[in-house]
């Protein structure tokens, strides 16, 4: 099993200390969702552990090996995938084209053939392989993207608010893909503003609250806690 691992990690922005200590644990197969209200924290968190931003000060490991200030590019040689918020595909490029493009990189062409044709089946995007990437619907732009960033073969992959721009109808395959992605064994790590279908996918969460982890544990745990619902979820919530 392949361990995740940030250590106190801290960041300060023009001398104000924004992430002030937080630890984060994520498991191979696991899905942890890194959840707050505006301002939080969750985001650069998630940037500092992804490789997108450094730490002042903390760590970051993967199983044993320290990855702190290794940028986003050569964590991806390790092991460790990113899927950006904003349309990441080539728009001028076929749906395949973009899944070559990656492989290439990695593989020689007899893998690279082999990999390709098997995320096109597994993530039911063979009947549009032709298609630009400018012309693909919301979900399907998602299904294509997060094929693309399988083509590494990740331990981990982070998914930087994989609803966001995805129509109603096209969310529960959304999360039917990062339950593909459990599945195979793929840690994954959600940061997202919709955290009612975040929570229903993640096995766990942790919420941050000014810079600090104000609770970590399943989606009942998290619904629950009364500090919780007082500052982010509001009274209300259910899931």
């Amino acid at each position: 099993m392949s361990k995740l691992l940030a250590k106190n990690l801290k960041k300060s922005f023009k001398n104000t200390l924004i992430i002030k200590g937080v630890n984060i644990e994520v498991n191979s197969g696991e899905v942890v969702g890194l959840l707050g209200p505006n301002g939080a924290g969750k985001t650069t968190t998630f940037y500092l552990i992804c490789g997108l931003l450094t730490p002042d000060e903390g760590k970051v490991f993967l199983e044993t090996k320290e990855i702190t200030f290794y940028p986003l590019h050569k964590k991806a040689r390790l092991g460790i995938g990113y899927l950006p918020q904003e349309s990441s595909i080539f728009r001028d490029l076929s749906v395949e084209d973009n899944l070559y493009i990656v492989a290439e990189e990695y593989y020689d062409k007899e893998e690279s053939e082999k990999i390709v044709e098997d995320l096109l089946e597994k993530f039911n995007i063979e009947p549009i392989r032709k298609r630009k990437g400018i012309n693909l619907s919301g979900g399907e732009r998602r299904r294509v993207e997060i094929a693309r960033a399988l083509v590494p073969k990740p331990k981990f992959l982070f998914l930087d608010e994989p609803f966001a721009g995805v129509d109603p109808v096209n969310v529960n395959e959304i999360k039917d893909l990062i339950k593909l992605l459990s599945n195979q064994n793929i840690g994954v790590i959600i940061t997202d503003h919709n955290v009612r279908e975040t929570l229903s996918i993640c096995d766990r969460a942790y919420v941050l609250r000014d810079g600090e982890i104000l609770t970590e544990g399943n989606a009942e745990d998290i619904v629950q806690n009364n500090e919780v619902r007082k500052s982010y979820l509001g009274e209300d919530f259910v899931l």
